[in-house]
């Protein structure tokens, strides 16, 4: 079973997101994803200033195994990106709820609503 915080909100592409104090939204990969993923070893991260579309892929991450895509949870800006996971990226591996990728300020009123708390993201991933 995957390590699942209560205070994160989840997508069925197994990325977590954190609300802000500012209102941006925080963005990474789950424990679930970076395992299955295996030893990750490149990050490429979308442009600070960058418009994204909800569900709309943003940057890759590129693992020993395979290649995957990273997905905007929301329409928005990116805010910031976290040079330290691009210069490190199997931290990953080793915390990725402290590990973050990006952060995003929302347009459109978008709000965490959407997304699955982590009992639902527990359930989705022990069922694949």
């Amino acid at each position: 079973m995957s390590h699942v915080p209560a205070d994160l909100r989840y997508t069925e592409d197994h990325e977590w997101i954190r609300t802000e104090a500012d209102g941006s939204m925080t963005v990474g990969i789950t424990d679930h994803a970076q395992k299955n993923l295996g030893d990750i070893v490149f990050f490429d991260l979308p442009q600070v200033g960058r418009k994204v579309e909800a569900g709309g892929s943003v940057g890759v991450v590129e693992s020993v195994k395979a290649a995957s895509d990273i997905f905007s949870p929301f329409d928005g800006e990116v805010v910031a990106i976290n040079e330290e996971a691009v210069e490190s990226p199997e931290d990953v591996n080793s915390d990725p709820y402290v590990t973050w990728l990006f952060r995003i300020r929302v347009t459109g009123g978008a709000s965490s609503d959407g997304l699955l708390d982590a009992k639902a993201y527990a359930k989705l991933v022990d069922g694949q």
